[in-house]
C-alpha cells in the first residue's frame, strides 16, 4: 500500500497527516461499466471522513451515480474513470470538507449547526464554514457524521447514517475529551511491524523508530538513495532538491501514476535539469526507471541509453545503478536477472567487456554495502564467464590468422563478427550450457 501525504502539494517526506494513495478498479462492460475504489474506508478512516461522503463527491463533480455498500465495504462510481482525474477530485474533496479554511490542517471534525456545515479544526480552534452551494452539502445534511468519529475506530461503517447524538453525554468538559482524544491515538500508533504490513487504517501520528523512517523515505524519496557517496559531478548532489533528486523523483511519481515514459521523455526531463550528460545520471535512471522487468526494458531504452552513455565513468555509474537496483529495489533480480540485464547493455553496446570484466572482480561499498556488493557481482558470474570465454575464443582466432593479406581483413574480421552472434545466440539458447544462466532475453 502506498502512502502519501494528505495535502498532496506539501512536498515534506515529514509531513504527520497520512493516507493510503487512491486506487480504482475498472469492473463490467459497456452500460454497466463501473469504477471501484477498494480502499475508500482506508481513506475515509485517515481524513476522518465517511467513506460516503469522497464517494458523493466524485459522483456530483462527474455527474455520475453512485453505489454506495457500507455493510460490504464497496464503493462505486459508474463509469470507467481514470484514476489521475479520481484522486484530483479528492484532493479537491479534502480541500473543501476536510482542510481547516484557516489553517489548511487536515485535523477537523464536521459539525451541523443551524443547517450549515462547519469545520472544528482541533489544530487552531477555528471553526469554518464550508461552500453551502455545493451540492454535496445536502447529502451530508441527510446524513451527518457520527459523534467522535475521528476517535472511534470502524467510523466508516456507519457513513450514511444520522449520528446517534442524542445519546451522548453532553456533560463532558473539554480536559476529558481531551484526554479520550490522546488515548484514543495513542492506541492506533502503528509500530514498525504494521507498517511493514500495510496494516496501518490511520496516520494522524508518526512512528519515528528508524525502520518506519526509512520505510518513508523509501515510499516518497526513492530517488534520494540513488546518490553514491562519490560527488564527483557537484557537490551536494544528495540534497533533496539536487536535480538528481528531482530527476529520481519525477520518474517515480510518473510510474506511481501508471504512466509508461518514453525515451524521449526521460531525455527531455534530463535537460531540462541540465544532467543530460552527468555520469551520475545513470545510477539514478537505472535505480528509479527500471523494474523486475529491467532486461526486457533496457530495449525499449536503447536510444536513451545509447544517447547518455559516452564513457567508461557513465558505464560504471550505471553499474552502480544497477547494484541498487537488484539489490535494494528488487532483490528478486538476484541472481537470474543481472546477468539478463548485463548481456542486454551488452548487446546494445553501451557496456564495454573491459569495464564490466573489471567491475566484476572488485567489490565496492560506493553505492550498496558490501555484502550486497557481492551478491549482485556472484549473480554476475555466468555472464562474466562467457565474457571471458567469448574473448578466449577470439584470441585464438586471431593467432590463426596472423600473415592473412591485408586485402582479406575486411572479410576475415566480418567472419569473426558472425561467429561472435552465432555464439550469443547459442548462449541464449543452449539450456543445457552453463552460459544458459545469464538468461539472455529473446530477440
Amino acid at each position: 500500500m502506498t502512502i502519501v501525504n494528505i495535502r498532496r502539494d506539501v512536498d515534506d517526506k515529514f509531513y504527520r497527516y497520512r493516507m493510503p494513495l487512491l486506487e480504482i478498479k475498472i469492473e463490467g462492460k459497456g452500460n454497466g461499466i463501473k469504477t471501484v475504489v477498494p480502499n475508500m474506508s482506508d481513506i475515509a478512516r485517515a481524513l476522518s471522513r465517511p467513506p460516503s461522503y469522497p464517494t458523493k463527491y466524485f459522483g456530483c463533480e462527474l455527474g455520475a451515480q453512485t453505489i454506495i455498500d457500507d455493510k460490504s465495504d464497496r464503493y462505486i462510481v459508474n463509469g470507467a474513470h481514470d484514476v489521475n482525474r479520481l484522486r484530483e477530485l479528492l484532493d479537491g474533496f479534502i480541500d473543501k470538507f476536510v482542510l481547516c479554511g484557516d489553517c489548511k490542517n487536515p485535523e477537523t471534525d464536521l459539525k451541523i449547526k443551524d443547517g450549515d456545515i462547519l469545520r472544528d479544526c482541533k489544530a487552531c480552534g477555528k471553526r469554518t464554514y464550508v461552500d453551502m452551494g455545493h451540492k454535496l452539502t445536502t447529502f451530508i445534511l441527510k446524513n451527518p457524521p457520527p459523534k467522535r468519529m475521528k476517535g472511534t475506530k470502524g467510523a466508516s461503517a456507519t457513513s450514511g447514517q444520522s449520528a446517534q447524538a442524542d445519546g451522548d453525554e453532553e456533560g463532558a468538559n473539554s480536559d476529558d475529551e481531551l484526554t479520550r482524544r490522546i488515548n484514543a491515538e495513542a492506541e492506533r500508533i502503528p509500530t514498525a511491524t504494521q507498517r511493514d504490513k500495510a496494516e496501518v487504517d490511520d496516520d494522524w501520528s508518526v512512528d519515528t523508530s528508524e525502520a518506519a523512517v526509512a520505510a518513508r523515505v523509501k515510499a516518497l524519496e526513492g530517488a534520494m538513495s540513488v546518490l553514491g557517496t562519490g560527488n564527483d559531478d557537484e557537490e551536494g548532489d544528495e540534497d533533496e532538491s539536487s536535480p538528481y533528486s528531482q530527476f529520481g523523483t519525477w520518474i517515480l511519481e510518473e510510474r506511481e501514476a501508471g504512466r509508461k515514459l518514453s525515451a524521449a521523455e526521460v531525455y527531455r526531463k534530463a535537460q531540462e535539469l541540465d544532467i543530460e550528460k552527468k555520469h551520475k545520471t545513470l545510477q539514478v535512471l537505472f535505480q528509479a526507471l527500471f523494474s523486475e522487468n529491467a532486461a526486457a526494458e533496457v530495449e525499449s531504452y536503447a536510444p536513451l541509453l545509447l544517447k547518455m552513455v559516452s564513457s567508461e565513468k557513465h558505464q560504471k555509474s550505471m553499474l552502480g545503478g544497477i547494484e541498487r537496483l537488484a539489490g535494494l529495489e528488487h532483490p528478486s533480480l538476484v541472481p537470474i536477472g543481472v546477468p539478463k540485464i548485463l548481456m542486454a547493455l551488452y548487446q546494445i553496446d553501451v557496456l564495454d567487456e573491459e569495464v564490466v570484466q573489471q567491475w566484476g572482480t572488485h567489490i565496492s561499498k560506493k553505492y550498496v554495502d558490501k555484502e550486497t556488493s557481492k551478491r549482485v557481482r556472484k549473480a554476475a558470474a555466468p555472464f562474466l564467464e562467457w565474457l571471458k570465454q567469448a574473448e578466449s575464443e577470439d584470441e585464438d582466432e586471431d593467432d590463426e590468422e596472423q600473415g592473412v593479406l591485408a586485402e582479406g581483413d575486411a572479410h576475415d574480421d566480418a567472419d569473426r563478427v558472425g561467429q561472435v552472434e552465432d555464439r550469443v545466440q547459442q548462449y541464449r539458447n543452449d539450456d543445457g550450457d552453463h552460459r544458459v544462466q545469464c538468461g539472455a532475453p529473446e530477440s
